[in-house]
């Protein structure tokens, strides 16, 4: 496509006809020359924002923007209602990827019952790959918001679903030949499916229903980056076993086979989640069908000790996330169109 903003044919074909209008919050969205939305709370209601680019994958890089967003959001307490996106699309983008991603976007928004409001798209040589930047709209009753919390000494650590999640899907999409060349069809086919888990919605509701003072969706820098943020912004330590950690054999499979550290590798669809009645929690998520792990517990003063049987470890302050290995040994970017 040519540089510049998308023709407006293109933008209404392939962007705003694609888009549908399901909440009722929603008092106008994208439209031709329109660069606003506007949104209406009920008196006793208010908004969570948040805010993230997304560049690690461009495989299915339309239904991982909404999961990311909808989780920050529902790791605040909130109900995501809306997104607003800016696409920033270089000049080999097809309009059929464009298309792609906006119907990806608007299937997970759907599962999830959100809604685009607008953004911005936009054809430039200054991204060698589509770069998405999302803005999340949520709502919560006054006087819920988990952000005014934080993690006490005493509390227990809850893991929901598995780590690595997201970081394994990726690479088992981004690097699908190479696993072939070990593992049979079945395995990649496996670990690729991770996505079908993203979503911490579920878990976030239940966790509210039943006490929580913090949760925290696992992203970038893994569940160690987690751990680090979460202890940090509450200056408490912490002792986890890390045998209790949950992860997948597929994710153990596929790091070792890149030598990646799973546990700092991306996570969404885990959460970390703070709470008095750890066991309790677990039990509540299990009647859901949510696989949840108690992996230690906050303590007082400043060490974050992590066990792996008698040998005790610390803690590091976050690293790079270890996703970005995968471009850095191939040298060569993550590709526009899907597997």
């Amino acid at each position: 496509m040519k540089i510049g903003k998308l023709p407006e044919q293109v933008l209404v074909r392939s962007v705003i006809k694609k888009i549908s209008h399901r909440r009722d919050e929603v008092l106008f969205g994208p439209g031709v020359g329109r660069d606003c939305a506007a949104l209406k709370l009920a008196k006793d209601e208010i908004f969570v924002i948040s805010s993230d680019p997304i560049t690690g994958t461009v495989k299915d890089i339309g239904s991982h923007c909404i999961y990311i967003t909808a989780n920050d959001l529902a790791a605040a307490g909130a109900e995501p209602v809306a997104v607003m996106v800016t696409a920033l699309l270089p000049p080999e983008t097809e309009e059929k990827d464009l298309r792609g991603i906006v119907e990806d976007m608007e299937k997970t928004c759907a599962a999830l019952d959100m809604e685009v409001i607008g953004g911005h798209t936009e054809v430039t040589d200054t991204v060698k790959q589509p770069l998405l930047s999302v803005t999340g709209v949520g709502k919560m009753k006054a006087g819920e918001a988990l952000y005014e919390k934080k993690l006490k000494a005493g509390q227990d650590l809850v893991v929901t679903k598995w780590i690595g999640l997201e970081g394994t899907s990726i690479v088992a999409k981004e690097r699908a030949q190479k696993l072939r060349e070990v593992f049979a069809e079945s395995f990649v086919r496996t670990a690729q499916n991770f996505d079908q888990y993203l979503s911490v919605l579920p878990e976030s509701r239940i966790a509210m229903e039943h006490g929580v003072s913090v949760m925290h969706d696992i992203t970038e820098g893994g569940v160690f980056g987690a751990l680090w943020e979460l202890a940090q912004g509450a200056d408490v330590g912490l002792d986890v076993d890390l045998k209790k950690i949950p992860i997948r054999q597929e994710t153990v499979e596929v790091c070792e086979q890149f030598g990646l550290n799973p546990y700092l590798l991306m996570s969404s669809g885990a959460m970390l989640i703070g709470t008095e009645q750890g066991e309790i929690l677990v039990r509540k998520l299990q009647e859901a069908g949510i696989p949840g792990t108690v992996i230690g517990q906050a303590v007082e003063g400043s060490s974050r000790i992590l066990r792996n049987g008698e040998e005790i470890r610390y803690l590091d302050r976050p690293q790079s996330d270890e996703l970005y290995k995968i471009y850095q040994m191939e040298k060569t970017p993550a590709s526009i169109g899907g597997e």
